[in-house]
């Protein structure tokens, strides 16, 4: 039995929903960042954490990506170049979607007011333009990330496709569009946020 340390509208329903797509038994115990019980476990009190007999992961990827190898599921062997690719698609989602993302959340209502900067916000919202045709050429039409297989950079950029809808971003057309809704059509991902509202 996994423990999950986070609250579902933040990248702890990435590891939420990649312990649904494998199967695994866990609990959530429902926590916002800086709360003391994060800072427990994670000297920044960031979310998620994920706790592991008696040590503790810490940021989504990792848990994503330690999950996924321990129970051999949603991620190509290390090693391999299907491995490398699945990282790069992973990475393109760390750097060409979530740090755009979290750019535009600090300056609308992360940071201090008097450090907001408000004008950056129209670039962020030209970045993301900018990588959503980057993701469409990267796809190159095929199902998944990395085609017919279904992976831990699907839900990586899933994520933040919903985190982009939810935040006003320009949803995009045509191929890219598509992906998002059958990323977001998984079941898994209806169970693992059924059960983390429950908890609530």
């Amino acid at each position: 039995m996994y423990k999950v340390i986070g609250h579902p509208q933040s990248r702890t329903m990435r590891v939420l929903w990649l312990l649904e797509e494998l199967d695994l038994p866990y609990e959530i115990v429902p926590s916002k960042p800086h709360h003391e019980n994060v800072y427990a476990v994670n000297p920044s009190g960031k979310i998620p954490a994920l706790i592991v007999g008696n040590e503790t992961i810490y940021d989504s990827t990792a848990i994503c990506t330690y999950l996924a190898d321990k129970h051999s599921g949603l991620s190509f062997p290390a090693g391999t170049l299907e491995r490398a690719q699945q990282d790069s698609f992973t990475n393109f989602a760390l750097d060409e979607m979530d740090s755009i993302l979290w750019m535009a959340a600090k300056h609308s209502f992360i940071h201090p007011e008097d450090q907001r900067v408000p004008d950056i916000k129209p670039a962020c919202r030209f970045e993301w333009a900018r990588s959503m045709k980057h993701l469409e050429a990267r796809l190159n039409g095929n199902t998944w990330a990395m085609g017919d297989t279904f992976t831990i950079a699907d839900i990586i950029i899933g994520h933040c496709a919903f985190w982009a809808k939810v935040s006003k971003f320009e949803w995009p057309k045509g191929p890219v569009s598509d992906y998002f809704s059958r990323v977001l059509a998984r079941p898994a991902l209806a169970k693992a946020n059924e059960k983390a509202l429950a908890q609530l």
